[in-house]
């Protein structure tokens, strides 16, 4: 039977030094049991947001995620010229007139401030949208006499009322490949064509505790006190993390069919640049006190035919530290083992592609051809990804 491409695996190992790249409500180290055995995990709602922003930065293809998509509009109209109390009006209009629940706005004495809507649940559309928004109100600005005070019991009624949905389900590159949750708005939904796996690491971890304090300048400078102006203490942690994600190209390339720019040209760079960008993107917690801005050790990549296969379970067993201390060689040897094994049981005809670029300087046997570098890497497997689109 004749495979064809479906989805395109990233693996990563990489070591963060001294850090705490994504916190808990408590502004503790987040962690999980694997294996019976304690890691540092970061959650792939954070790293997918760095993803994001890098994806969008490098392509300026942005999108905008919001419950204060009022206030966006608003922001729009006075700059067109609009006074500030009508722009805040017709904000308000907007974020009440499309098919999403909303409330009013309130000041910290608890008190409805005038013409500040709320959407319920976050917007998410692309950027220039905001500017379609804002036609949409220049077009009816006489119908816009309504004040949104949140005052009484019924709710005033949006002069833009069944005008703003439209706009709603308006898509771009960002939100075909990372998908939208809408499901107040008629065929706003958006499937993801990206899934990615929290990032853990290898071995186990411990959570340390870094007191600080912070001086006074003015106390230090006069000598007639001493001790700090500030004191506290933080959580960090260190350690080599694996991570995973994977993209459905059918599912990208469905998505990008209702658009005027279809193709897979489409597909080759929003899949390209989020290969990259999962690589190079970094959570920013407490970037200024730590820079723990390291690249990725190993990036493995392979297309499959059939499903996506996470090598997470190669770490299932912690992996030991090497006798003169670290983590990473092991890590990478544990991935080239663990491919060989799962592919042998799976069937090898079910990668169509592999190869991996490396930091690591012994041959592995069984990630693919070896590439000089990152975009050389993305570069082959996007090609051969795309030799012939999924049906």
């Amino acid at each position: 039977m004749e495979r064809k491409p479906r989805f395109l695996d990233i693996h990563v190992v990489q070591p963060v030094p001294y850090a705490n790249l994504n916190r808990d409500d408590t502004n503790s180290v987040k962690t999980m049991l694997y294996g019976d055995a304690l890691r540092t995990r970061i959650s792939s709602q954070s790293w997918k947001r760095a993803i994001r922003e890098h994806f969008q930065d490098t392509l300026g293809d942005s999108a905008l995620r919001t419950r204060r998509i009022g206030e966006r509009v608003a922001e729009a109209l006075r700059g067109r010229g609009w006074e500030q109390e009508l722009a805040e009006r017709a904000g308000a209009h907007v974020a009440a007139g499309s098919s999403i629940k909303w409330e009013v706005a309130k000041g910290k004495d608890k008190q409805p401030i005038t013409n500040k809507v709320l959407t319920n649940a976050l917007v998410y559309l692309p950027q220039d949208a905001v500017e379609e928004l804002a036609d949409i109100a220049e077009a009816h600005k006489d119908a816009l006499t309504t004040d949104f005070t949140g005052k009484g019991s019924k709710k005033p009624e949006s002069a833009l009322k069944g005008k703003i949905d439209k706009i709603l389900v308006k898509k771009n590159g960002v939100i075909n490949l990372f998908g939208r949750m809408l499901a107040e708005v008629d065929q706003a939904d958006v499937d993801g064509a990206v899934q990615v796996a929290h990032a853990f690491t290898t071995h186990t971890t411990e959570v340390e505790l870094d007191y600080f304090a912070a001086v006074d300048d003015v106390t230090e400078a006069k000598g007639d006190e001493t001790g700090s102006g500030h004191m506290g203490t933080a959580e960090f942690s260190t350690g080599t993390f694996y991570r995973f994600a994977t993209v459905d190209l059918k599912e990208l390339i469905k998505n990008l069919s209702d658009d005027s720019d279809t193709g897979l040209e489409a597909a080759r760079e929003l899949a390209g640049q989020f290969l990259l960008s999962f690589i190079e993107a970094l959570p920013q917690a407490k970037k200024n006190s730590t820079a723990p801005h390291t690249l990725p050790h190993l990036v493995h990549v392979a297309v499959r035919s059939d499903r996506p296969l996470s090598f997470a379970a190669a770490f299932e067993e912690p992996v030991r530290a090497a006798a003169h201390g670290g983590f990473v060689a092991r890590s990478v040897q544990g991935i080239d083992a663990y491919s060989k094994a799962a592919n042998t049981l799976l069937g090898p005809d079910r990668v169509l592609h592999a190869a991996h670029a490396s930091l690591h300087a012994d041959k592995l046997e069984h990630l693919g051809e070896r590439q000089a570098s990152f975009e050389a890497l993305i570069t082959a497997a996007v090609d051969a990804a795309l030799a012939e689109a999924p049906q």
